[in-house]
């Protein structure tokens, strides 16, 4: 009788965490499938060159015909976008330690960071090629002055906002400032830190493909522009899509970690 009412109480709240996901997701695919919808029957009712607008089942058979291609293609610039990734988290960070942990460096690098942050990053591009070569330095190079930016500021403005009376409770007992810094001020941050990294992940998808247009033999953007050479804009549209792919596994990648690491933040409600 006790497993039938422990059966019995489960199975609503089962119920109910089934329509909260399917809630969260299903405008989303309803509003995809109808874009879709009205994008192919006007090109069909206008007759809209494929050379301008390919229709979606066009992108479709281009996708499958040069599915080999793409899916090389695809590896290549994830693998660029991981590991530029988790270059720009780590230099973010550190560079966000240093300053709070060594007020006088902090005061000078501080604005360098800001300035070197306004420079346009396609202008980098041809630079780093040039610095490197046409492998993979310079895309990761790329990857990490667009992204490290958003993991600095994110961590600064949590590392600053730790209440003054703690502070000043560490200070009474005689805690030293990296003590203070690793015991206080890093855990503190971590909920804007995730924050920043999720950014930091839409970023590198696009600071891989503008490497990749600079100088590349594969990849996303080499696949991109090559196909826009050939005026085949359905290819065109199908890299674009596997772009935009790569760029939502990244952030909800990175939401995944950020839910295993800091619970306890507060998440986007839709409510």
């Amino acid at each position: 009788m006790s497993e039938q009412r422990i059966t019995d109480l489960s199975e609503p709240r089962l119920v109910s965490n089934w329509s909260a996901a399917t809630g969260s997701w299903l405008p989303a695919v309803i509003l995809l499938l109808a874009t879709i919808a009205v994008w192919e029957a006007a090109v069909r009712i206008f007759s809209i060159s494929a050379f301008v607008v390919p229709a979606p089942s066009e992108i479709a058979q281009s996708l499958v015909a040069q599915w080999g291609t793409l899916m090389q293609a695809t590896l290549v610039t994830a693998g660029e976008i991981l590991f530029g990734f988790l270059v720009s988290v780590v230099v973010g960070i550190a560079i966000a330690l240093v300053i709070v942990r060594f007020d006088w460096l902090g005061r000078a690098l501080y604005p360098l960071v800001v300035l070197f942050q306004n420079v346009p990053k396609v202008a980098l591009a041809p630079i780093f090629i040039l610095w490197f070569g046409y492998g993979l330095a310079p895309k990761i190079g790329l990857i990490l002055v667009i992204a490290f930016f958003p993991v600095t500021l994110s961590m600064l403005a949590g590392m600053q906002s730790v209440d003054r009376s703690l502070l000043s409770l560490m200070n009474s007992v005689g805690a030293s400032p990296t003590q203070i810094l690793f015991r206080i001020r890093v855990p503190h941050s971590l909920p804007n830190l995730m924050a920043g990294t999720k950014i930091a992940a839409t970023l590198s998808v696009i600071g891989a493909i503008v490497g990749e247009f600079a100088g590349a033999s594969d990849g996303l953007g080499y696949v991109i522009q090559f196909a826009s050479t050939q005026l085949d804009t359905a290819l065109v549209f199908a890299a674009l899509l596997l772009v935009s792919v790569l760029g939502i596994a990244f952030y909800y990648a990175a939401e995944i970690l950020e839910r295993i690491v800091v619970p306890w933040a507060p998440k986007f409600s839709q409510a």
